[in-house]
């Protein structure tokens, strides 16, 4: 089995974190921002505000630190990835999500292993089977992908082993689709990026007119002496 460190890394330790911390402080703003608007409370805006802030400032730092990192990060994930291929078990149930995850991108993106199906030559079952069996998400038959068993059966192994290169599988590894898909996806993602950035300083805006408004209010409300 794996141990947990193995499955792990600083960067994606660091993300998960971050991306925890986001969401509840989106929560948590949000509830700031509702109950500051409908009681006209100055303070509770000003918070909504500063929420606004550092969630579009931790955003672009989350965006930069991609950017610049990410050979480290493909490090971390060709390690991650070779160790969970290298231990996949269809019949070990703790690690029943992880693979099910694995399985789904590689079905979903059409790929084979992390640099090609030759990563699948490092599994333990199936070095034992000689290699006469190959994962079906990999394949590239839609009777092997929608198969509920991990592994398929060669049709004809010769001499009784195998090679990955008799496996009816994709040829393209998942770190080549995986860039291939950003690509592709790229003006989405930087439309997605910005939409959720425009709509973060609208709030800030919106929140900083309240402000001003209340505290207009109560200058007229002040009785003149």
């Amino acid at each position: 089995l794996l141990a947990p460190t193995e499955m792990s890394s600083p960067s994606l330790k660091t993300a998960a974190y971050v991306l925890i911390g986001v969401g509840a402080l989106t929560m948590l703003m949000g509830f700031l921002g509702c109950l500051g608007a409908v009681n006209e409370i100055r303070c509770l805006l000003g918070l909504y505000f500063t929420c606004l802030m550092v969630i579009l400032i931790t955003q672009v730092a989350a965006g930069l630190v991609i950017y610049f990192q990410k050979e480290t990060l493909k490090e971390e994930l060709s390690h991650i990835v070779g160790s969970l291929i290298e231990n996949y078990d269809p019949w070990n149930n703790d690690e029943r999500n992880l693979q099910d995850a694995w399985d789904y991108v590689q079905t979903q993106i059409t790929c084979c292993g992390w640099t090609g199906a030759e990563d699948w030559e490092n599994n333990k079952i199936l070095i034992n089977h000689s290699m006469t069996l190959y994962p079906c998400s990999c394949s590239n038959s839609s009777k092997d992908v929608q198969a509920e068993r991990r592994f398929c059966n060669l049709d004809v192994p010769v001499n009784g082993t195998a090679t990955y290169a008799d496996w009816p599988v994709h040829e393209q590894g998942c770190m080549d689709g995986v860039e291939k898909w950003l690509k592709d996806n790229l003006g989405v993602i930087l439309g997605v990026c910005t939409g959720v950035a425009v709509i973060e300083l609208l709030g800030m805006i919106l929140s900083i007119s309240l402000c001003k408004n209340i505290h207009s209010e109560d200058y007229t409300k002040v009785p003149k002496s």
